[in-house]
């Protein structure tokens, strides 16, 4: 069913927070054109945030505040706003940019706080030094 998504969708499409899974990824309940809901995970097409099963200690730790943070801005229960929807390479997974309820760019968000840095595919920096 994620294949209905279209690559580069100029409208903003409606998405309830389900759960937070880590610093740039979270589930949400999204409407299909045909009023049908489903659930899928959305990756933050802009960000690159630490990993929960990181490879050091000040990973990891950067990996929960992160995720704390996204908790923040997507509260359960919440709608976001998902625009430039894209396939991602995990089924059952899309990559979206993100607007929080107030309008703001979530991945900017982390960006601008530290919490990630920008990321626009292919390969990523690791966050052990």
């Amino acid at each position: 069913m994620v294949a209905l998504f279209v690559t580069g969708v100029a409208y903003a499409t409606p998405a309830e927070v389900s759960y937070i899974i880590d610093g740039d990824t979270f589930a949400a309940r999204v409407m299909l054109a045909d009023d049908t809901k489903i659930t899928v995970r959305v990756r933050l097409i802009n960000v690159d945030t630490p990993e929960i099963h990181g490879e050091c200690e000040s990973e990891i730790r950067a990996a929960f505040a992160a995720k704390a943070r996204l908790a923040e801005l997507l509260p359960v229960g919440s709608v976001a706003e998902l625009r430039d929807i894209k396939d991602d390479k995990y089924l059952g997974r899309i990559d979206a940019r993100v607007l929080t309820s107030d309008g703001r760019d979530v991945g900017k968000v982390l960006i601008h706080e530290k919490l990630g840095r920008a990321y626009s595919g292919g390969h990523r920096d690791g966050w052990c030094k």
